[in-house]
């Protein structure tokens, strides 16, 4: 089969497209032809290694040091069932499903940039919503699962006050849909081009971090969420931390490993074909302009997700 693999840490020109063994299913795994995965932050992190020594010591702690352990990247896929163990129940030949190859910090398999995939069918794996396409479906996982692990610290009451930081990103256009539907008053940060973008995704108020007055439209929040963590900061960000009423929270994608249980999961397909919630889609890219998906969300300005079709 067809699959990308990360020869070694660095630069995107180390994402080759190669021929590799088409996986064998497991008696308990699905074997899953995917028709499209994306592209994710954490992607490029993993591949570009592109942080402080800790980081970068952890990351290959993790993932394997000198070149990933498993070369071919990629957590999000969606796709059709088209082989299974023989103990597998849930799933039948000819199943469209979407999945994500973590459920905790210890269960997490990477492979999805490929033609095909194995995963266990009591992972974060379902039918696909009905109403979302392949790509779509792809687009939904990862900012909605890491959104849904910020909102998870929360205990929003209708009318409380929300300020998302990195509204515009894969993560912050889930966090304000969903901030949204547990009833709060959301505040959007991001730049002045997404306005539109974060208003029709139900943002009630809009900041934008680059004007000279910044600072002064900050009210006090019952929650601040920042979707970028410490890859990226502001002098508004900053001030945004202290931005709280006296119970108030600030919520990092930072702290700690986010958390991605299956109910998670079932709910984010549940919403997405109540209509809920809806993934955003800046760009998408063929398997075979890998390279150039990375470098597009590199450069840190992608609206919502980048998705590949496979």
């Amino acid at each position: 089969m067809k699959a990308i693999e990360c020869l070694k840490y660095g630069g995107s020109e180390n994402l080759v497209l190669t021929e590799v063994d088409k996986p064998t299913p497991k008696d308990n795994e699905v074997l899953i032809k995917i028709h499209a995965t994306s592209v994710t932050t954490s992607d490029v992190l993993i591949r570009g290694l592109n942080a402080s020594p800790v980081a970068r010591f952890m990351v290959q702690l993790f993932f394997g040091f000198g070149k990933p352990r498993n070369p071919i990247l990629g957590m999000v896929s969606s796709g059709v069932v088209e082989g299974k163990g023989k103990n597998v129940s849930s799933f039948n030949i000819g199943d469209e499903v979407f999945a994500y190859g973590s459920v905790s910090a210890t269960k997490r398999h990477f492979g999805s940039y490929a033609e095909y995939i194995c995963l266990p069918e009591d992972w974060n794996i379902a039918l696909k919503p009905k109403n979302s396409s392949f790509e779509e479906a792809a687009a939904i996982p990862y900012g909605g699962l890491l959104a849904s692990h910020l909102l998870g610290k929360t205990s929003i009451a209708k009318g409380d006050k929300v300020l998302i930081y990195g509204a515009s990103g894969s993560i912050g256009t889930m966090a304000i849909q969903l901030a949204k539907h547990a009833g709060a008053h959301v505040t959007s940060v991001c730049s002045g081009r997404n306005f539109e973008l974060v208003k029709s995704l139900g943002s009630d108020e809009v900041i934008d971090y680059t004007a000279d007055n910044a600072d002064s439209q900050l009210g006090t929040y019952k929650y601040v969420i920042d979707a970028v963590g410490n890859s990226k900061s502001s002098q508004l960000k900053e001030k945004s931390k202290k931005a709280i009423t006296p119970k108030g929270k600030y919520i990092s994608i930072d702290q700690g490993i986010p958390l991605t249980p299956k109910d998670a999961f079932i709910n984010l397909k549940t919403l997405t074909e109540q209509e809920k919630i809806k993934p955003v889609i800046d760009r998408i890219y063929p398997l075979s302009q890998m390279a150039e998906a990375h470098q597009y969300v590199e450069m840190g300005h992608k609206r919502g997700n980048v998705v590949i079709t496979v």
